[in-house]
């Protein structure tokens, strides 16, 4: 299946590891605190793949030592720690770049064109892969990845971004293995043996494959969650002026609902929506894709709406209080709660994609916790010609 190599290019020094790194650049929003910390850290990756001269951040960024070359191939053992007693272990490594028509690599959502011009345009200046696209795995990494974990990590630090982000309090260890050793070997054994399945990351997958490169920087792990991907909404028709028209529950706390239901919240109060019809199709199932059909045509939103900021903008569902907060501004209307898709629905229907290639997971229905650090390692990238 997907053949891997080991990556060269670029990484951060033990002692800059902390500063480099950042969250994904989609989720790093405008006006929060979260947009002013990394702003503010010379060091700091975002200045890279969301500052106004890329190429300059980066020659920035290896004249002072923050960002040093390995030229030696080698995949990256990445462990993240959280809360009491939670962990997931991953690896980065260079993947092959295929089309999806070889069903090497599976998608299961729709890009945008608009996202990844803008990854590609990165990739060209800066002549790297900055972000990683996150892969799940049906092998069996874990014996491969706790060998190499006996040894001493290269990095080994804590995140703090505040309350903005996932990834505060997150504790990361890095093990570098050598592509030609044995553990690399093992590594690279196992995932060759099952397809790959893109869980975030599709933009930047596509980006790569329309910029004919031959790998891509990639994290590959057997284990995932899933948080539910909620929303803020103005709709071109008000709440207030359908709400009579809903089979609406009071409810006595904006929360993740149950499956097939919605926990709604503005200013006047907090309801639960239940799901009216759950057709049988793996796509048409998903609450996201029974929200878009039963709510949103009464507020007046249709599918193009979806991505527009000033119709929608996205949380997971550990930011709650953020979206209430929002709604309590004025920002937008409604806070929408949705139940997390799991893994088996979104398998379901990247399977279902094999065969017709539009069948596809509705636009930002999921959202995998915790993120994966951008700038851990940048990959220098070849082309296939």
């Amino acid at each position: 299946m997907v053949a891997t190599i080991g990556l060269t290019g670029l990484r951060p020094s033990p002692e800059s590891v902390s500063r480099v790194a950042t969250p994904p650049y989609d989720v790093i929003k405008e006006g929060t605190p979260l947009l002013s910390q990394l702003q503010a850290e010379a060091d700091s990756i975002f200045h890279v793949i969301l500052g106004e001269d890329p190429k300059g951040a980066l020659d920035g960024l290896v004249q002072r030592g923050a960002l040093v070359k390995d030229d030696e191939p080698a995949y990256y053992v990445y462990e993240q720690r959280w809360g009491d007693d939670n962990q997931r272990t991953g690896v980065f490594l260079a993947a092959a770049v295929t089309d999806y028509s070889e069903h090497q690599v599976i998608r299961h959502e729709k890009t945008f064109d608009a996202k990844v011009k803008g990854r590609i345009a990165l990739a060209q200046t800066t002549e790297h892969t900055i972000g990683p696209v996150f892969l799940l795995t049906k092998g069996s990494l874990g014996p491969a990845l706790d060998a190499a974990k006996a040894d001493a990590p290269l990095f080994d630090f804590e995140s703090d971004y505040g309350g903005g982000s996932d990834l505060t309090g997150v504790k990361t260890r890095i093990w570098r293995v050598a592509e030609k050793s044995e553990v690399g070997g093992a590594i690279q054994g196992v995932i060759a043996e099952h397809p790959l399945y893109i869980a975030d990351g599709h933009h930047r997958y596509h980006a790569a494959l329309r910029n004919e490169q031959s790998h891509l920087l990639a994290y590959v792990t057997e284990e995932a969650k899933i948080l539910a991907y909620d929303r803020v909404v103005n709709g071109v028709n008000s709440f207030e002026s359908i709400k009579e028209s809903l089979a609406l529950e009071p409810a006595t706390a904006f929360a993740t609902p149950a499956h097939h239901q919605f926990c709604l919240y503005t200013k006047d109060g907090c309801w639960t929506l239940p799901a009216k019809e759950i057709p049988s199709d793996v796509v048409g199932r998903l609450d996201c894709a029974i929200l878009e059909r039963e709510l949103y045509p009464g507020l007046g939103l249709k599918h193009e709406h979806i991505v527009d900021p000033a119709r929608f903008d996205y949380y997971p569902e550990s930011a709650l209080e953020e979206m209430k907060a929002v709604v309590d501004a004025g920002k937008y209307e409604l806070a929408i709660a949705l139940h997390p898709v799991s893994i088996d629905e979104l398998m379901a229907v990247a399977d279902a994609g094999l065969e017709d290639s539009e069948v596809v997971m509705p636009e930002k229905s999921t959202f995998f916790s915790p993120k994966i650090l951008t700038g851990l390692f940048l990959y220098r990238h070849s082309s296939k010609s």
